[in-house]
């Protein structure tokens, strides 16, 4: 992890779960972080959380990731305060109750924005900053198990509707950004980590319950997160998948 040190790390949706794990983590690690998440005063609870001499390296912004103008703005201050984003975890994420086939077409656009859009809108942001200094960044997409090919939930367990389309598309988003970064002829990394169940709060109480210990928690994602990030630069984690022992899907 020599070489990340003081470099600067922006992960979205750090209030909580995965993303706070992350924050975390990658703080201890040595580096810059940059929190972005909608619930403020939760960032601020974060970063009174770690030692003092971690604080000082704990950054945040207030910033919905569904909204471009909130995107470009946080981006903004990290260019301007920090000299750029190095390394980006895609975390954010929301989930609606329904079907895919007649829920409101507001949650359905609430999601598609937060999951798939708000991951766009940052992806962009972070590469141009690597890209106009020419570093050696890294990507992380926080994906899920839902949206891996052939998902199937089964007939008694809710439908995740118009979720799981958009954890699928990060699939795709992963491998086109691998893709289109080394045919621009850049060193830029790209990890999609695809976690089960994880325990956190977008998981409801019952579900947790019905799960007992066969699930996952945050720290075990950020872990992830972490081991790819610690790679040597010629080598690229480009996926990995995570459950719990006995989960069945």
């Amino acid at each position: 992890m020599e070489r990340w040190q003081n470099r600067v790390a922006v992960i979205t949706g750090a209030s909580s779960g995965i993303g706070a794990a992350c924050a975390k983590l990658i703080v201890a690690a040595g580096l810059q972080v940059v929190g972005l998440a909608r619930r403020t005063e939760r960032l601020e609870q974060l970063r009174q959380s770690l030692p003092a001499e971690q604080q000082a390296r704990f950054h945040y912004r207030t910033c919905d990731v569904s909204a471009e103008s909130q995107v470009s703005s946080a981006f903004q201050w990290i260019e301007q305060q920090l000299g750029g984003v190095d390394v980006l975890v895609n975390n954010a994420g929301t989930i609606r109750t329904g079907h895919l086939v007649d829920m409101p077409i507001s949650d359905v656009r609430d999601v598609v924005q937060t999951n798939l859009m708000g991951v766009i809108y940052c992806t962009q942001q972070a590469c141009r900053s690597m890209r106009q200094r020419q570093v050696a960044g890294h990507l992380f997409f926080i994906n899920s198990t839902a949206g891996v090919a052939g998902y199937n939930p089964g007939r008694e367990d809710p439908s995740l509707n118009v979720y799981t389309p958009t954890k699928f598309a990060l699939t795709a988003v992963n491998e086109i950004c691998r893709q289109e970064l080394i045919t621009l002829q850049t060193k830029i990394k790209t990890t999609n980590i695809s976690p089960g169940w994880v325990s956190t709060e977008i998981v409801p109480d019952e579900t947790k319950a019905q799960l007992g210990d066969v699930i996952l928690q945050a720290e075990d994602i950020a872990q992830a997160v972490l081991y790819a990030l610690s790679t040597p630069p010629h080598a690229q984690v480009q996926e990995i998948t995570l459950r719990a022992v006995g989960e069945w899907f």
